[in-house]
């Protein structure tokens, strides 16, 4: 697929640690639904991490995400209403759901190019930065040893507004999710930081990844409950909503 999606959403949902079992019986069933809504290009059912570490040891079992990508906002607009969005609006106590434009998208994730060849474009606001990676068995032991230094400094980065990990397994399909105030601020952090930087520079040469994606996002809206994002402001409404 090369051609850019006008419209990718990321639905996040906080259940309670009691929901635990449901969670993960719709972590089995939703998957192929998803993939099989009506106007759905392509969709990932996605763990999620704490943001703190990034590793093994992160998993948040309250917190749960679809990434989709789809053929137009009409058909997004009815994502509530399918079997799916109905499923985790059961068993959620609260949930937002971010509208995204890719900007940059380089790599691919389960053999595809989802976000197509975006050609990038002007940018004064929020950005959203997704990783994914595949793990070679072989090399995830040096892999997690080097993501600490990396966890740290993402922490207190300029403009970071939110973080957190996700992953299709526990284990060897691993991501990043990142919220920035700016695109100057992720820039700024990928490519000059100096942590970030020499895991930038190991990576060729160590060969983690049998697989491995890297997108950039304009944040187009944010409707619901920010904070299950681990959205972090100090001028913004956390409430809901994009001001």
């Amino acid at each position: 697929m090369n051609d850019v999606p006008e419209l990718v959403t990321l639905h996040v949902w906080r259940t309670a640690p009691a929901a635990l079992p449901r969670a993960l019986a719709r972590m089995a069933l939703d998957p192929r639904r998803l993939r099989a809504t009506a106007g759905v290009r392509f969709g990932k059912l996605l763990g999620t991490g704490t943001g703190t570490g990034f590793g093994p040891g992160d998993a948040d079992p309250t917190r749960w995400a679809a990434l989709t990508v789809w053929d137009s906002p009409a058909a997004a607009s009815g994502f509530d209403d399918t079997p799916v969005g109905r499923a985790w609006a059961r068993i959620a106590r609260a949930a937002v759901r971010v509208d995204l434009r890719p900007l940059s998208s380089r790599g691919e994730w389960s053999r595809r190019r989802p976000f197509g060849e975006p050609s990038g474009g002007h940018v004064d606001g929020p950005v959203l930065a997704l990783t994914r990676a595949r793990l070679r068995a072989r090399r995830a032991v040096t892999f997690w040893r080097a993501v600490p230094p990396v966890a740290a400094a993402l922490r207190g980065a300029p403009g970071l507004l939110a973080r957190f990990g996700v992953g299709e397994a526990p284990l060897g399909w691993q991501g990043t999710v990142s919220v920035w105030r700016a695109p100057a601020d992720l820039v700024a952090f990928a490519y000059r930081h100096p942590e970030h930087r020499a895991a930038i520079t190991r990576t060729p040469t160590e060969g983690w990844y049998a697989e491995e994606l890297f997108a950039r996002f304009e944040i187009r809206d944010v409707v619901g409950d920010r904070t299950v994002l681990g959205w972090v402001t100090d001028d913004e409404d956390t409430r809901g909503g994009w001001a």
